[in-house]
């Protein structure tokens, strides 16, 4: 309960847009044009492949009828186009073309553009994207998907830690094995179920039409969801025949390496390795990063089962899985260093976009991730030393007795070992039946902090599926450089320094997409030293004197980290007085102006 709690207001709290991962590079007819004749198709070029929608386009007249079209196809086979045929007589006037489609790493992306005949007009037709966004089909359909990750950390995790750590019971460990398989399926068969209403932006209704799941599954999305519950079907039959086991051969373990390598490529083939640049290199650090979070945080929970459900674990099933996490941290080390330089693509990018600032507040959540983990190797070290020399005198003392069986004489370290008087073991029982002795204090030591290092995992975990879900920066870069280039207004990012008494920051404001109609805004506040503050209000209105609008008010709320929200309505173009006014404490606040130009 406490699990899915955090998960439900984690991600409620940061609910908004799906970020787009396909870059709009240009459209035919350019956006905003006028042409002296109707054009016989339109053409969208993105930055990476898409998948197209029965419903990619929607073309709209002056009058807000909708224009017949052909069905949407690519341009001459090429994947990074969407295109579609309009009809030979379009008459006069400012049309109106939203669209829709689904980028390489399974993300929809939306928006619109206008175009004109002969000469401009007046059109009532509003430029947003369509169709509209079901944020309750977002919302469950990104739920499904953090559990997805969280149940295959622990089903991965906890059979490894099975596999290789050999816990003395290992029967303690069926529950959490069983949770992860049935968590992992049931995830996995809502998001199968969720996926066409996803993509099309509709309600959940249309989940149960008879050719959702067909179109679904001809999508390489869909695809890979099919394909992972082949395997969890496969998994289940893996594990009822290894049951009660308690060693496993090569042939065991190797078929379970490739089930987890399999599962983990569902996820990989489907997400962001599987577009942008060293397709086949990222693919293969995502599955690396993937199966090693598991195997670390999915160990972690076993263990933690294990320290608290089975009363006889000695120190050897904890000195390996100290092994195993220093191996999997190694991997997610080096993993991770290239997805971020992979995913940012410039030090800029770091601050300046979504994905730079969520991977910072990850990075951090990992540094204190890796400190806990630290605390608990030391942990470890000292209950592997006490045992160990609690065990020496019962081996000199089992030499001695077999010396005295034998009718030779015990004398020296046997006999000094084994008198009553020595105390070295009698105490040592006597102190781990009371439950005081080292050995003791050193496992309560170990729960305390494995429990801890698993509270900071999933936080980190949740993080990592927040990064999916947000448009690198990267491709961030790319897309203003494409939409520069090719005429299409980037977004607008205005820094606005203030100054309260002695001490002073600045506020980084970015509108999206900086033009007439709705606008997403995104305010993050910076210290004096550069970085991240927290103010406890922030406020955000725009003014146009030129036309007698405003203020309005952009009712900007806390994020978790900035300021946001999606409904900010600016009906006109030009130039806007943004009134920014920070609070940094009960009485003290300061608020500083900024001329914003909005485009049409």
């Amino acid at each position: 309960m406490l699990l899915g709690s955090l998960l439900v207001l984690l991600l409620l709290g940061t609910a908004g847009t799906a970020s787009a991962h396909a870059a709009l590079e240009s459209t035919d007819p350019a956006d905003g044009s006028v042409l002296k004749s109707a054009p016989r198709t339109l053409t969208l070029t993105f930055s990476e492949s898409v998948a197209l929608l029965d419903d990619s386009f929607r073309v709209y007249d002056p009058d807000n009828r909708r224009v017949r079209t052909s069905s949407a196809h690519h341009a001459k086979d090429a994947g990074d186009t969407a295109s579609v045929t309009l009809p030979a007589k379009l008459g006069t006037g400012t049309f109106t073309v939203a669209w829709r489609v689904v980028s390489a790493d399974s993300h929809p992306v939306s928006g619109a553009f206008t175009f004109s005949i002969g000469k401009p007009s007046a059109t009532t037709t509003a430029i947003t994207t369509a169709p509209t966004e079901e944020p309750l089909t977002g919302s469950l359909y990104d739920i499904a998907r953090y559990f997805a990750y969280i149940a295959a950390a622990l089903l991965i995790g906890t059979a490894t830690f099975v596999a290789l750590c050999r816990p003395p019971n290992p029967t303690v460990l069926n529950k959490p094995i069983l949770m992860g398989w049935w968590t992992l399926l049931a995830a996995t068969v809502v998001l199968l179920i969720l996926r066409a209403p996803y993509e099309a932006g509709t309600g959940l209704a249309t989940a149960f039409e008879p050719s959702a799941i067909p179109k679904t599954l001809t999508s390489r999305p869909g695809l890979a969801l099919a394909a992972r519950v082949v395997l969890i079907a496969a998994t289940a039959f893996f594990l009822l025949r290894l049951r009660g086991r308690e060693r496993f051969g090569r042939v065991a373990l190797g078929t379970g390496a490739v089930l987890a390598v399999g599962l983990a490529l569902t996820w990989a083939s489907a997400e962001h390795a599987s577009a942008g640049i060293q397709v086949p290199v990222a693919m293969t650090s995502a599955v690396l990063h993937l199966l090693a979070m598991s195997v670390w945080l999915g160990g972690l929970t076993a263990l933690l089962t294990v320290l608290y459900r089975s009363s006889d674990l000695d120190a050897a099933p904890v000195a390996r899985f100290s092994r195993l996490a220093f191996a999997s941290v190694s991997v997610l080390v080096v993993t991770g260093i290239y997805q971020s330089w992979r995913g940012l693509g410039s030090w800029n990018a770091l601050t300046g976009t979504s994905y730079g600032r969520i991977l910072l507040v990850k990075l951090g959540a990992v540094t204190l991730l890796l400190a806990v983990a630290g605390w608990s190797r030391r942990w470890t070290g000292r209950l592997v030393e006490t045992e160990v020399r609690l065990r020496v005198p019962e081996l000199v003392r089992a030499g001695a007795d077999g010396a005295v069986a034998s009718g030779e004489p015990s004398g020296g370290a046997g006999e000094g070992a084994s008198h009553p008087g020595d105390g070295s073991k009698d105490g040592g029982d006597g102190a781990q039946g009371r439950g005081d002795g080292p050995k003791d204090r050193y496992r309560r030591g170990l729960r305390r902090s494995v429990l801890f290092e698993v509270g900071v995992g999933v936080v980190v975990l949740v993080i990592t599926t927040l990064l999916t879900n947000t448009l690198p920066g990267r491709a961030a870069a790319d897309a203003r450089k494409t939409a520069t280039s090719a005429g299409i207004p980037a977004a607008s990012v205005t820094t606005v320094p203030f100054r309260v008494g002695n001490a002073g920051g600045k506020v980084q404001i970015t509108l999206d997409p900086g033009r007439v109609g709705e606008n997403s805004v995104e305010a993050v506040v910076y210290g004096p030293d550069g970085g991240f503050a927290t103010v406890p209000e922030l406020r955000l209105s725009f003014t146009l004197a030129a036309q007698k609008i405003g203020p309005l008010d952009a009712n900007v709320k806390d994020e978790g980290g900035y300021w946001g929200t999606n409904s900010l309505n600016l009906p006109i173009a030009g130039t806007w007085t943004m009134k920014v006014t920070v609070r940094t404490t009960d009485v003290d606040q300061v608020s500083v102006s900024r001329q914003v130009r909005i485009v049409r």
